[in-house]
């Protein structure tokens, strides 16, 4: 269970990330919601961690927290905002999900 709160808290990161993200391109009361979206998230991620580290090794979850969110927010990143997509972002991307991986399988 302490796992999938982790991974909800990440996929939080990367929501408040984007909202960042959206909020920069925007003006007026848009920008304000995308920035109350940022705070909301913000918060959901952060309660969610604190549970999660309640039982998983901090470092841990940290590290796979943050991977979470650098990974998501690369293909945020890619995909809404149009970002290069080059073969080095790829690789190193792919060998940060191979490193939560190996966190998790290591990990009791």
């Amino acid at each position: 269970m302490n796992w999938i709160l982790l991974i909800i808290a990440g996929l939080f990161e990367v929501g408040f990330a984007t909202c960042l993200g959206k909020a920069k391109e925007s003006t007026g009361n848009t920008s304000l919601l995308w920035y109350g979206g940022f705070l909301v998230c913000l918060s959901i991620s952060m309660i969610l961690l604190v549970k999660a580290t309640k039982e998983l090794p901090i470092g841990t979850a940290y590290a796979v927290w943050t991977g979470i969110g650098a990974v998501g927010s690369v293909l945020v990143g890619i995909i809404i905002f149009k970002e290069p997509a080059t073969f080095w972002r790829v690789f190193f991307i792919t060998t940060l999900i191979l490193s939560i991986v190996g966190l998790k399988i290591v990990t009791k």
